[in-house]
């Protein structure tokens, strides 16, 4: 009889744990109750991107006009965030990312002993040189300039930021690579739609159209510069004015 009530308190102390632990799990799940949200994950503005869904076309930087004036105090300070992967000085040692040292000009992977990604070595086939343009998209998204590439810094977005970035790591070792003469096309207002001509105030006009030999639309003389109204009988009031027509 002992033995059998001995086996009776094992099954029951076990039916006793589970009925607790069960307990504890509806208990726990009802006083820290959450509700899905309606909306999953977080908005995140992408200004660079239209509302329709295309990239804005911008025009690159004008180098020869941006680096003369650029402030190379203000691109040291933008390097301080790239400090804890790169060093810039002379002969500097790689660091999570390769010494930048002379970067400006020079040929793509120029830092001996540094494994690059597969993702550059093959960028490196399209684009051999840090050009001023290539660094600036590549500073710009690393990761959308060179899909693959083990840089995981997000970019710099402000064009300003980048210009004097890039003025000032020019001067850590590449002052020999010359700075391009101005371009004017690549001066705002210089991309306009085709068949357009710019004004001196910046309007756009149609090409083709009569000026008055500053850009400017002409008058135009006689009955066709004149606005045509609709006619009246005699002693009949004048039509509204939202029905009059003014040639266009």
């Amino acid at each position: 009889m002992s033995g059998d009530l001995k086996w009776n308190k094992i099954m029951g102390a076990a039916l006793a744990t589970a009925f607790v632990i069960v307990g504890v799990q509806q208990v726990t799940g009802a006083i820290y109750h959450t509700e899905a949200p309606d909306k999953m994950g977080y908005f995140v503005d992408a200004p660079e991107e239209a509302a329709g869904g295309a990239a804005e076309a911008v025009l690159p930087p004008d180098w020869g006009t941006v680096l003369p004036t650029a402030d190379l105090g203000a691109g040291e300070a933008a390097f301080a965030r790239c400090v804890a992967c790169h060093t810039i000085n002379a002969g500097g040692a790689n660091g999570t990312g390769p010494n930048l040292f002379g970067i400006v000009g020079g040929p793509v992977m120029h830092a001996a002993g540094f494994a690059y990604s597969d993702a550059m070595a093959a960028h490196k086939a399209e684009a051999p040189t840090w050009t001023y343009d290539e660094l600036d998209q590549f500073l710009t998204a690393p990761g959308r300039h060179v899909p693959g590439t083990k840089m995981s810094f997000a970019g710099i977005r402000d064009t300003q930021t980048r210009v004097n970035l890039i003025a000032w790591l020019r001067s850590q070792g590449s002052g020999g690579f010359a700075i391009p003469a101005p371009d004017p096309a690549r001066q705002p207002g210089a991309a306009l739609a085709e068949g357009e001509m710019e004004t001196p105030e910046g309007a756009a006009v149609e090409a083709g159209a009569p000026t008055d030999g500053l850009g400017a639309s002409a008058p135009v003389d006689g009955a066709a510069g004149q606005p045509t109204t609709q006619e009246t009988m005699p002693g009949q009031p004048a039509a509204d004015s939202d029905e009059t027509t003014n040639a266009r």
